[in-house]
């Protein structure tokens, strides 16, 4: 797949990418449920990372040719995206250190929590992601009403998922006794699902920001640079899941 500049074909795109996401999440489900090969859901978890990255942060745009004009728009966009990605890099050891104890403290076991409602908040999330890509390629094309419907829409779904994990999840783990105090599998819990909730939080702040911005129209097709942004952090919080998901709910037996 090219990258399009169409928005017919670029909306075409995004949806083609989030069935191969969607078909990957129900793959390592039923690898999980069945015979919970780990090497198939590390290499299923890489690959819907791999697709993320490319086709919903636009990883490739690093590459892209800047204005030499240090006062222009261009060159200032392409310095930014570098600042950007540094700072993912650099909140991607955070995550990988939780990972890091995951894996030391667990191994090969995992809590006992609720499956169908880890499938679901990972569903919504997913499909949050597929309209926040809708909503930035919407403005990219100068489609303002598109980019306000489908980035509010992805809002919603993030609040959902928020709700999902600490106001549905967290009762219903410690009801079962997993607790925070509850040894190594509730400290995992916890501060995985904690640190992940609060970038969903701040990414949600981040929207409110962008369509704030949208409605006062700060962006156009030329200029968009904070949807850009907001967008890359949205699917940054999407990336992360995709290895904690199957790290908390999919591989090991359970303690």
């Amino acid at each position: 797949m090219s990258h399009t500049q169409d928005k017919s074909s670029a909306f075409a795109q995004g949806l083609l990418i989030f069935v191969y996401l969607a078909a990957l999440t129900a793959l390592e489900y039923f690898v999980a449920v069945t015979f919970n090969g780990v090497p198939v859901l590390v290499l299923v978890a890489v690959v819907k990372a791999a697709l993320v990255m490319y086709y919903y942060m636009h990883i490739y745009k690093l590459n892209e040719d800047s204005s030499d004009d240090h006062h222009s728009y261009a060159y200032k966009t392409g310095t930014n995206r570098i600042g950007l990605w540094l700072f993912l890099l650099s909140d991607a050891f955070v995550f990988a250190g939780l990972m890091t104890v995951r894996i030391n403290l667990l191994g090969l076991t995992r809590p006992h929590l609720n499956q169908l409602l880890g499938l679901a908040v990972t569903a919504v999330l997913l499909i949050s992601s597929f309209f926040m890509n809708r909503g930035e390629t919407a403005m990219a094309h100068g489609d303002k009403k598109g980019f306000f419907i489908n980035t509010l829409i992805t809002f919603v779904l993030g609040l959902g998922f928020l709700l999902g994990v600490v106001a549905m999840e967290w009762p219903m783990a410690a009801a079962e006794g997993l607790t925070p105090d509850s040894g190594a599998a509730g400290a995992v819990f916890y501060m995985m699902t904690g640190m992940h909730a609060f970038h969903v939080f701040t990414g949600l702040l981040f929207i409110l920001v962008v369509l704030n911005n949208a409605r006062k129209g700060v962006y156009s097709a030329e200029q968009h640079w904070g949807v850009e942004a907001a967008a890359v952090y949205w699917h940054f919080v999407d990336l992360v899941w995709i290895f904690f998901y199957p790290a908390l709910y999919l591989i090991g037996k359970l303690l």
